[in-house]
């Protein structure tokens, strides 16, 4: 089946390819997103698309492929591993099985809003560990501050603590630092696929959800839940990460362009999403959903414990105090 769903993606990828028609550019790069197109991030991808094409003088050419229509994250990262000229949008759990530190990334309650985790993944220190994936794994972080939001919880009942938690079967994508941080808040993490979500909800084939305020709009689930609980327990730092085999083989300038406008849309993104956060909840609200605000103290102290679990305890002081300077 694995082999199957990379196939899939290979002959959906060379459909995008073989699209450019006869003035095509020199080079093309496919970035898949789970997102929608009303999401606020994509606006940035849509800046990236355009700027890169006018830095490079057309020799370079940038397609979107909203709702994942490229396959799963975890296939296009296989993809991108095996040379093709791919992107995905991806947080650091999903790299974490390549490169370790990338993990701690999504671990609970690291930093709160953009501008403290911007500060992070804009680091020498974290230069370092895209050397390390780059050489480990065959991938190239382009940049890495596409900040999509604070994560909470979905649920078709009240939440008042991490003790209703219990027996909640929640999704959670199946990096292992998502898993345990759902464990340790009491529920019951069920890894899937984003695009699987709205589905399992309505059948019933999971209870909950948690996801920052626009992917909630951007894939309806606000038609197949009841109530929200802003936990904030992850706060939502992605990347565009590429084939580090295909973005060796550019020349030179192009291999700074796509750095330099991937850090400059991620910011586009960055700041449009966290513009947007207000009305989005105030949206939600005006169509029934009940959002609520606790007390998080207790979701602290109940995943404090993931990050000496997955060896992230040194980390996490050096990134905390980083992201609060």
């Amino acid at each position: 089946m694995k082999h199957f769903k990379i196939k899939s993606v290979i002959a959906a990828a060379a459909m995008a390819f073989a699209a450019g028609g006869a003035l095509a550019a020199d080079y093309t790069l496919s970035v898949n997103t789970a997102l929608a197109q009303s999401d606020p991030l994509y606006k940035g991808l849509e800046a990236f698309q355009s700027n890169v094409a006018e830095a490079s003088g057309g020799r370079l050419e940038v397609k979107l492929f909203p709702n994942s229509q490229l396959g799963p994250d975890e296939d296009v990262l296989e993809q991108a591993r095996a040379g093709a000229p791919v992107a995905v949008i991806v947080d650091g759990g999903r790299l974490a099985v390549f490169q370790e530190e990338f993990g701690v990334l999504g671990a609970p309650f690291l930093a709160s809003g953009y501008d403290g985790i911007r500060k992070v993944v804009t680091s020498d220190m974290f230069e370092d560990w895209v050397s390390k994936l780059h050489d480990a794994s065959g991938h190239q972080v382009l940049s890495f501050n596409w900040w999509q939001g604070e994560r909470h919880l979905l649920t078709n009942k009240e939440i008042n603590g991490p003790e209703d938690l219990a027996g909640v079967r929640m999704r959670t994508p199946g990096a292992p630092v998502w898993v345990e941080t759902i464990k340790a808040m009491g529920a019951t993490p069920t890894p899937m696929p984003w695009g699987e979500v709205y589905s399992a909800l309505q059948q019933n084939v999971i209870d909950a959800a948690e996801a920052q305020f626009p992917a909630i709009t951007g894939a309806k689930l606000d038609e197949v839940i009841t109530h929200i609980t802003k936990t904030g327990h992850i706060n939502l730092i992605t990347g565009m990460v590429t084939s580090a085999q295909w973005f060796d083989s550019l020349p030179d300038d192009l291999q700074t362009i796509l750095r330099d406008e991937a850090l400059k849309a991620g910011d586009i993104a960055s700041y449009g999403t966290r513009d947007s956060l207000e009305q989005i909840e105030a949206d939600l609200t005006a169509k029934g959903i009940k959002i609520s605000a606790p007390d998080v103290t207790p979701y602290r102290e109940a995943t404090a414990g993931v990050y000496d679990m997955l060896g992230y305890g040194d980390l996490r002081d050096t990134l905390r105090a980083m992201a609060a300077e």
